[in-house]
């Protein structure tokens, strides 16, 4: 497999750092095959196996870093075998990509970076190109907007012959900038919120709370699913599933009603920032869109920030619900999210909850609680699940 990359390029001296993570990553994210061995070539990356890696295409293409992935045959610098094994390619990416389709714009491009090799680049792209309209009728040349096109790389000792590129998400490798924690719930936006953080090079850790009895398992097995889904994007996951319920009795027993809500999030922000601590992470990360309900107003989320002791990264704080949507589907979260199951936020919720929280008054609300031992007990309760 060739793997290209976009902004590691740019990374100057830091750049192998980059470089390295994304092959740690995409050798993670292929598993144990035989054989199985990276290698840096001018600007990208060719991924060699002892079995064949078409198969593995698709697990490669959802490492972070990677823009672009196409499957690849390495063959001697022979002529007549290399247009018989571009011709291979071509037959392949037809039936994969383009089923019955008439009219396909295509072009060749080839990179003749031997030059000892007999045979120049246009020489080549016009034997390649012959031999493609040839033997397909369903092609025809368009050099500006190609969406088919056969590449060959002929280098020192071999070829590289491809005319499939399958995009990646791109981004930076999870790990390059460290750890967070995202307080994951069964919506939509926090699936979200975590692979944007991934994509940006965080590797993610998830807290999400449990109400059990208020709500039931159904709950705690749709959180389960959805941190599996993000599982998918990097390796090894950890999901922290905390018991919240005890919690909130109090504030319901105790406080203002109006404030439950705020002071529930409170309380979920300074259990994750007491993990993070545990967890060497070193920013939360919610799904907070500006104004989207109640708690996200202004106020309420300044207010909710104020009993954090790390930063809040709201990747979502200006995207609106369609776009978050858009999002969810894209990455395979957005069905999970959907089942039925009730939110611990739902829990004793308030007919009237307050829109324009003060910090002062979250705090005096919360004086009567205990809450070191609250928090503690939280934690010392807590499930932890290594998902990969």
């Amino acid at each position: 497999m060739l793997i290209r990359y976009g902004e590691l390029g740019l990374k100057g001296g830091n750049r192998h750092i980059f470089e390295n993570a994304l092959c740690r990553n995409l050798v993670s994210a292929l598993g144990p095959l035989p054989g199985l061995k990276t290698k840096r070539v001018r600007g990208r990356i060719l991924v060699h196996a002892d079995s064949p890696l078409e198969d593995h295409v698709n697990r490669a293409a959802k490492v972070f870093g990677v823009t672009s992935v196409s499957p690849v045959k390495e063959v001697y610098l022979d002529h007549d075998l290399m247009i018989k094994t571009a011709m291979e390619q071509l037959a392949c990416t037809l039936t994969e990509d383009f089923p019955g389709q008439t009219k396909i714009p295509f072009r060749v491009t080839v990179n003749r970076s031997n030059k000892s090799f007999p045979y120049r680049s246009r020489e080549m792209v016009l034997t390649l190109a012959e031999a493609a309209m040839t033997k397909y009728d369903s092609l025809e040349v368009n050099l500006k907007h190609a969406e088919l096109e056969l590449e060959v790389d002929i280098r020192e000792e071999q070829a590289l012959i491809f005319a499939r590129r399958i995009q990646g998400p791109g981004g930076l490798p999870v790990g390059t900038l460290g750890r967070g924690m995202t307080l994951l719930s069964g919506g939509i936006d926090s699936p979200v919120a975590a692979w944007m953080g991934m994509k940006r090079g965080l590797r993610m850790e998830f807290v999400s709370f449990y109400s059990f009895p208020h709500t039931g398992p159904q709950s705690r097995e749709k959180i389960i699913r959805l941190a599996e889904k993000l599982d998918e994007w990097q390796p090894r996951t950890v999901l922290h599933i905390v018991p919240f319920a005890p919690y909130q009795e109090a504030i319901r027993d105790y406080c203002n009603p109006a404030y439950r809500t705020v002071l529930y999030r409170r309380a979920m922000t300074r259990i994750a920032c007491r993990l993070s601590g545990r967890r060497r992470c070193k920013a939360l990360i919610t799904g907070e869109s500006l104004g989207q309900v109640a708690s996200q107003t202004l106020q309420n989320i300044a207010t909710i920030e104020d009993a954090s002791t790390l930063p809040i990264l709201r990747p979502l704080i200006g995207m609106d619900k369609i776009e978050a949507i858009s999002r969810a589907r894209e990455i395979g979260t957005y069905d999970l999210s959907n089942l039925p199951a009730p939110d611990c936020c739902t829990v004793f919720q308030p007919d009237s909850p307050v829109l324009f929280a003060s910090k002062e008054e979250a705090r005096a609300a919360e004086a009567v609680l205990d809450l070191d031992k609250l928090t503690l007990d939280a934690i010392q309760s807590a499930e932890k699940l290594e998902l990969s």
